[in-house]
Formats: C-alpha cells, structure tokens, sequence
C-alpha cells in the first residue's frame, strides 16, 4: 500500500478527533476519572490518619474513625471505577464501530484497480484485527495510560507537600525511569507495525488457502500449503517475539531504577523516623504517594507498548479511509437523462491498465453499440473484450478518448445513475451467503415476493428453487456454492431481470454450462435481450449467430465489424475462428481484408 503518511504517535489523532464526537460520554468519563483519581489519592492521608491517630490515639474510637474513614474512600473509588470503566469501555467499542463502518464505506467505493495491488484478505484483517486492536487500547490501555498519569502527578504533588527532601530524591530517578520508555518505545512501534502486517499476512494467506480448498486437495498440496502457512506463521511468531522483548525490557528497566530510587528514599525517611524530625504516618503516607507513583510509571511503561501498537494499528486504517478512488464520481450535480433503448459509443479510446501502463489494453479503440441492438465482441484472448466491459462499467476510465452514452460522457454522469441502467450478467455468477431471495433480489432490494418470483421463472428458475429444501428461503453458502453452474447461472440472469436495464452485457453466460443448462440459461437470455441495448462476449461463435452486429478485435482494435456471413467473406480472423469452431471451408485471403464496417462505427487505427 501507499507510504504512511504519518508517524508516531502523531497517527492516534484522527482518532482522538472521533472521540470528540461523543462529547458528553467523554466529559462522563473525564469526571469519573479525576474523581477517583482524586479519592485514590486521598488514600494517603487516609492511611496517615489510620497510623498517627487510628494506631497511636490509643482508643477504638480515633481507630474506628479512621477505618470509616478509609472504607468512605474505597467507596468512593469503587463507584467511580464503575463510571469510568462502563463509559470508557462504550467509547472504545463505539469508535471501534465508527472506523469498521467508515474503512467498509471508502473500501466498498474504490476502484476495482485498487484491487489489483493490495489483497482484499489483508484488507478484512485490518477491518477486523486492527480495529480490535484500537478498541481494546481505547478501552482498556488508554483509560489505564490516563489513570496512571493523573494519580501519578498527583502523587508527585503529595509527596511535595509530605515531605520536600525525601521528594527531592523521588524526583532525581524520575528522569531515569523515563529513559527506558524513549529508547525501547520506538523500537516497540516498529516492532508492532511489523506485527501488525505479518499477523495480517497470515490471515491472507489462510483465507486464500480456504477459499481455493477444493484446487489444493485436487492437487494434493495441503502438505505444501501447511508448510508455507508454518513459515508464514512463525515469521509472524518470530517478529511479535522481539516486539515482547524489548516491551519487556522497557516495563524490567523502568521498574528497577524505580525501586532503586525508593530505597534511597527508604534509608532517608527511616532516619528521620527514627530520630523524631517524622512521624510513622508521614512517612507511611509518603511511601504509599511513592508507591502510586513507581506504579503508576510502571503502567505507562507498559500501556506505552499498548499505544505504540495502537499507533501502527491507526495508520493502517487511516491510510484505507483516506485512500481516494480514481473514478471522480460528480454525483447527481449533472442532469442526465437516457432513453428506454440508450446508444452507446467508444470514441478514439486508449486503455492502459495501472499495472500495465507500458501495454495498451485498447488502442486508437472506437466502436458504436446502436440503441436497442445486439452487438457481440468476439477475437481471441487478450484481445480486450473484457476490458470494454470494464470500461463501460466506468470501473476504470480511459487514458484517451471518451465514451458516451445517449451522446453524453459518462465521467460527467452520477456513477449511481449511469450503472443503473446497466446489468452485468458474469461468465462465472457471483452469489453472496444469503438466501435465493437475497441473491435475486440484490439488485433491487425493495422488491416484492411476486417480483421475485416472477423474475425466477423468466430466468427458469423458479422449478428448481421450489424443489430446494427452503425454496426462495434456501440459503446458498458461500459463493453458492450449493447449487450447479447452470443454476447458478439462472439466478444471476434472475438477478439482471428484476433489474430491469436498459443496458445488458453478457461475458459469453453459457461457455462453462452443460447442454441442458445452456438450453435453460439461451431460453432466458432470449426474454432477457428483448427490447435491450445488449453487448456479447463470445468465446463461441454459436451463441451469437442472432446479433445484429459482430465487432472483431485484435490486440485492442476493432479489426472489422459486420454480420456473421460478412465477416466470414472478408475478415480473416473471423474466418479462421469459425473454421476452428464450426469447420467452415477457411475463406483465403490473397491481400489483406477490409471490413465492413459503417462510417461511423470503426476508425482505423
């Protein structure tokens, strides 16, 4: 993915600014912190009182007071640990909702070439991991890391008010104990970062196993494949390995010079103990305010690693929400309007595809798909019929040229509006892990049963969805892979015809499918193309012998154009395509062939 614009902790921000959006819960939160921040400070004059007036007043009543005293306190901070850690934890789990939502909806709006260079798997291990990760911390560590550092400098102030001298001695090992947080902190980061990726380059990995199961075991590869994911696995093992090291070594050097620091304090205050210049209870509330203090940096050292952590976790999902489509989409700013039965046309139009920029995918390309006919693209693989698709889906846009539908340039169209009028009906049907009313219903959710249903028996679907155990109830599994090709294949074309379009591209829906299935599927297509600007991939010549025009492509040009008979007599590779597929007499051609094409539907190139 791109380079990370931010770094550090820096990268927590954009994070923060969505905690402001729940102002009132976090003012909730802030008070229920000071206030038992307060009463666990309060403590120590709790535990003075307990030991100068409880232990050495010498009756039951100073003793009882204080030991009221001390239980008024501890419920004090029991209620507000309650307040606080309810309404902490609310916001992490909602912030870690809110950026789940907003990474899917910028996600779901991307380009299809984004796609091409970052895997969709490790994308669901950021949606899910990552954010699990920042809910924890906003939950759990950052609380912690707030709590830490108001009961820290309020026991640092305490102490100043004990007792000067011995806090003079506090104060020199507080810069010690810090140092171990700045130099293992950074490396914790970049530790944690490298953690996060290979932790999500394990999931990838698992998932792409998993969704490819049937190809591994066919090729006995699960011993390949487990060895890889071992390999991958203990990378990951091997990189969280180092991360805990030097987390371990931040959390052991900041306690040690702590304590070796209160020991000094220790030696001075038991003197003065013991020569009279201090109480028992002074320094017993002076060690417990120096106790809250070495805990309290103890819990930010560690929390630290919590942050870091957090901090790589927010990059990479800051870097998906603000990654930027390149399809521009004007929206509805620009009236448009088609007719029943839209023209298409392709204008001088060039195609690089971004991870191909050298390649012309189309070049010089123009075409004319007239209102409410059949034009079938056929020409060997490569030759860029799916890249039409792609570009009349406006998935990707040309480099060159333009393309217009009704005359008008589809970039300057809502993108909404524009593939409304369009249904794509795959080579291989997507289906979604819902049931058969879902799936057919997909492109039009607010449809009626009887919709439905209607759209099923034009497709002839509807027979065997009755026969399945739930009929239109029936739940597909994933991919639907619970059903044939063929049937399959009719709730897609189901799918198309609730939809309505105006426009229809077919990539060759019957190429994969048995006889009886081709029949069922050529029997809806044949309602489903009435009436329709339709456009064909053939990958054989039989299936479109009824389109009114047959474009013929090359290397990313229209070569001819015409009928079947046409081409036949005057366009080689047509020719040679049908004596391969129909062992027609191959025409011989003494000079190159020219097309038959209309003025205005082929340019050459």
């Amino acid at each position: 993915m791109s380079s990370r614009a931010k770094r550090g902790m820096g990268a927590l921000l954009p994070i923060i600014r969505l905690l402001s959006q729940y102002k009132l819960r976090l003012v909730g939160a802030s008070i229920a912190l000071l206030f038992t921040a307060g009463a666990t400070l309060s403590l120590g004059r709790g535990l003075q009182v307990l030991i100068d007036q409880g232990f050495g007043g010498g009756t039951r009543a100073d003793l009882k007071s204080a030991i009221v005293l001390l239980i008024s306190i501890a419920a004090a901070m029991a209620v507000g640990t309650f307040v606080r850690f309810y309404l902490v934890s609310w916001l992490g789990e909602r912030i870690s909702a809110d950026i789940r939502k907003q990474v899917f909806d910028n996600v779901v709006h991307l380009h299809p070439g984004f796609f091409e260079t970052n895997r969709s798997l490790e994308i669901m291990s950021r949606l899910t991991t990552d954010t699990t990760l920042l809910q924890t911390i906003i939950g759990s560590s950052f609380s912690m890391a707030l709590r830490s550092s108001l009961t820290t400098t309020g026991a640092l102030v305490m102490m100043f008010i004990t007792n000067l001298k011995l806090s003079l001695i506090i104060a020199l090992g507080v810069p010690l104990v810090l140092l171990p947080i700045l130099v293992f902190g950074r490396r914790v980061r970049k530790l944690s970062n490298q953690s996060q990726d290979s932790i999500a380059s394990v999931g990838s990995y698992a998932g792409e196993v998993i969704q490819n199961i049937r190809i591994v075991q066919s090729y006995t590869r699960e011993q390949f494949e487990s060895e890889a994911f071992n390999r991958e696995v203990e990378r990951a093992f091997e990189i969280a390995r180092r991360r805990i090291w030097q987390r371990s070594m931040l959390i052991c050097g900041a306690i040690l010079l702590l304590f070796v620091g209160m020991s000094g304090m220790l030696w001075e205050g038991g003197q003065d103990v013991i020569s009279g210049s201090m109480s028992g209870g002074e320094l017993g509330a002076f060690v417990f305010y120096a106790i809250m203090v070495g805990s309290g940096l103890a819990t930010i050292s560690e929390v630290w690693g919590d942050l870091q952590r957090a901090a790589g976790a927010a990059e990479r999902l800051i870097e998906l929400i603000n990654t930027d489509s390149l399809i521009a989409d004007p929206g509805t700013t620009v009236e448009t309007t088609t007719s029943v039965q839209p023209e298409l046309r392709m204008d001088d139009v060039s195609f690089y595809y971004p991870t191909r920029p050298k390649q012309a995918a189309l070049q010089d390309f123009t075409l004319r798909i007239e209102s409410g006919k059949c034009l079938a693209l056929v020409g060997p693989s490569g030759a860029g019929k799916s890249t039409v698709f792609e570009l009349l889906l406006r998935f990707y846009d040309p480099q060159e040229g333009r393309i217009l539908l009704d005359g008008q340039d589809i970039r300057e169209m809502g993108l909404t509006e524009m593939r409304n009028n369009i249904a794509l009906v795959p080579q291989q049907p997507a289906l979604f892990t819902g049931d058969v009313r879902y799936n057919i219903a997909y492109g039009k959710l607010d449809a009626s049963d009887q919709e439905v249903e209607a759209a099923a028996r034009a497709a002839h679907a509807h027979e065997f969805i009755c026969a399945l155990p739930d009929g239109y109830a029936s739940h597909l599994g994933e991919m639907g892979v619970r059903l044939s090709g063929g049937q399959r294949q009719r709730i897609a074309l189901a799918r198309a015809i609730l939809n309505d379009p105006k426009i229809l591209l077919l990539d060759e829906a019957t190429s994969a499918l048995d006889t009886e299935s081709e029949h069922q599927v050529q029997l809806a297509l044949e309602e489903l193309m009435q009436h329709r600007t339709t456009v064909i991939i053939a990958h054989r010549l039989s299936t479109i012998l009824h389109a009114d025009n047959i474009a013929v492509l090359e290397e990313g040009r229209v070569i001819a154009t015409g009928t079947h008979e046409q081409l036949l007599r005057d366009c080689a590779l047509y020719a040679r395509l049908a004596s391969l597929q129909f062992r027609e007499p191959q025409v011989s051609f003494e000079t190159p062939p020219y097309p038959i094409v209309e003025s205005d539907q082929y340019v050459p190139g």
